[in-house]
């Protein structure tokens, strides 16, 4: 079971992915291991990911956890969603926009659909967002939650989501001043392990490669933990060894060290 993040991982921060990334990725997954997209990314974000692996049976992890799907080429939208796992935003909503004022806002809906506050669009969504009001992100149910604020840098707004003490949700800070917010005990982790278990494979026969903080659990949890070049100290310190940054590929020697 190879778990991969995606952003900084498979694709480089501008969203590309080297041919010799692809290459190795469909070798893998020709040579019968069973390759999951774990990624922050929505849903249809995670699409084309699977696709450029020829990925045509199998899983992926999107919305950090909050959502589980199966991939099946049969079927009439090529997959289908297994779990999603709902929260309710608006403590975290009502704690947020007062310590970050100036923050961005916009949730995954359990529709699979994006809310946000004005002119909050990123990659990452896969569609459009809604503007909406405060008060009416407030109402949805969210399998996530992802706040941006421009005016802190990723250490201060590090604190400030300490100092919140957010609770009944789980949470990752990652490059930038960038959060994203899923149900309690939610994580890749908790999600792939479940599919492990779903699927009868060893603990120690899991590999798992990332570089942000929201691959930490995902790290300690593999069999095999392999963090990428550029990560932080604390995403390295969670692996069992390091790669490679993503601009140098470093994806590639992980993949096709598991080819027979």
């Amino acid at each position: 079971m190879v778990c991969l993040d995606v952003d900084g991982t498979i694709v480089n921060h501008d969203g590309h992915m080297s041919e010799a990334v692809k290459e190795a990725g469909r070798a893998v997954v020709a040579d019968g291991h069973t390759v999951v997209i774990a990624t922050g990314r929505s849903l249809p974000a995670t699409l084309p990911v699977i696709e450029l692996f020829g990925i045509e049976h199998g899983y992926a992890v999107c919305s950090n956890g909050g959502v589980t799907l199966r991939v099946d080429r049969s079927l009439e939208d090529g997959y289908e969603v297994l779990d999603r796992r709902i929260f309710d935003p608006a403590p975290a909503l009502e704690a947020l926009s007062e310590r970050l004022p100036t923050a961005k806002f916009a949730i995954e809906t359990s529709a699979g659909t994006f809310l946000s506050t004005e002119r909050f669009e990123d990659m990452s969504f896969g569609l459009s967002a809604q503007p909406v009001s405060f008060r009416q992100m407030k109402d949805a149910q969210a399998v996530r939650l992802v706040v941006n604020s421009t005016d802190s840098t990723a250490q201060e707004f590090a604190r400030a989501v300490e100092d919140i003490g957010l609770h009944g949700v789980t949470y990752a800070v990652g490059w930038s001043a960038w959060l994203d917010v899923s149900a309690a005990g939610v994580t890749k982790a908790s999600s792939l392990n479940t599919l492990r278990e779903q699927m009868g494979i060893p603990q120690e026969e899991t590999v798992a490669v990332g570089d942000g903080r929201n691959d930490i659990e995902m790290l300690r949890w593999a069999g095999r933990g392999v963090a990428m070049g550029q990560a932080v100290d604390e995403v390295v310190d969670a692996a069992d060894e390091v790669t490679a940054d993503v601009d140098n590929d470093g994806l590639v020697p992980v993949l096709r060290s598991l080819l027979g």
